[in-house]
């Protein structure tokens, strides 16, 4: 184990290289959550459709993204989406965690949206809304004020997540701490220092998730 000076200073000399790389771990998680909510939407609202063939296609869509592991999908994506036209790092990894993340919200979402009283979906029929403005405006914000402790905790999940883009060669935190580690033989310092990085991260999601579930409380009283 590293001396709490070595490991301090260390922390100081590299903050340079590892706050680069923390934004670009952050850019990647956000990107592949905001394509992962879409995505899920989008599953989840086939499930929920009643039409068999919809409802197939999203079970088949999250049946093998949640039995496949998240590397394989990446790589998948890099190399084999790369052999009809050159697909950047950081978009195979974005994509990938987009459509990982899509099928555990889109489960999320649809047990939220189920869970909103049938009743609301009829009182803004008999409003002479139709069915897809009574979806937007009553269905779907109950539906997404009652899914965000549980999408919080994907969100997070998916940050984790974003350290295998190292293995497709992307720079961001994981990838850098083990270069550098590797190259100055002191893999357990930058490993230290990295978790402290993904730490204050999940820690300022986790802020921001809180933050936003108290005031989405707030506006309901």
């Amino acid at each position: 184990m590293p001396s709490f000076s070595h490991f301090f200073d260390i922390l100081i000399e590299t903050k340079g290289v590892f706050l680069k790389a923390m934004l670009l771990t952050l850019e990647l998680t956000v990107v592949s959550i905001l394509l992962g909510i879409v995505i899920g939407l989008v599953f989840a609202l086939l499930k929920i459709s009643n039409i068999k063939i919809l409802e197939l296609i999203s079970d088949i869509y999250v049946y093998l993204v949640r039995g496949t592991p998240l590397i394989v999908q990446i790589f998948i994506l890099y190399f084999g989406i790369s052999g009809i036209f050159l697909l950047p790092d950081f978009w195979a990894a974005s994509l990938a965690l987009a459509l990982h993340n899509g099928a555990y919200i889109s489960e999320i979402l649809r047990g939220a949206i189920q869970s909103v009283d049938k009743g609301q979906f009829e009182a803004g029929r008999s409003l002479g809304m139709t069915k897809t403005l009574t979806l937007r405006r009553i269905i779907l914000p109950q539906a997404f004020r009652r899914a965000l402790p549980p999408l919080g905790n994907q969100f997070i999940i998916s940050l984790k997540d974003s350290s295998l883009a190292a293995f497709i060669s992307m720079n961001e935190l994981f990838n850098v701490a083990t270069t550098l580690g590797s190259n100055n033989f002191d893999e357990m310092t930058y490993l230290l220092i990295v978790a402290v990085y993904y730490l204050l991260l999940v820690a300022l999601m986790t802020f921001v998730v809180n933050r936003t579930e108290l005031k989405l409380a707030v506006s309901d009283r």
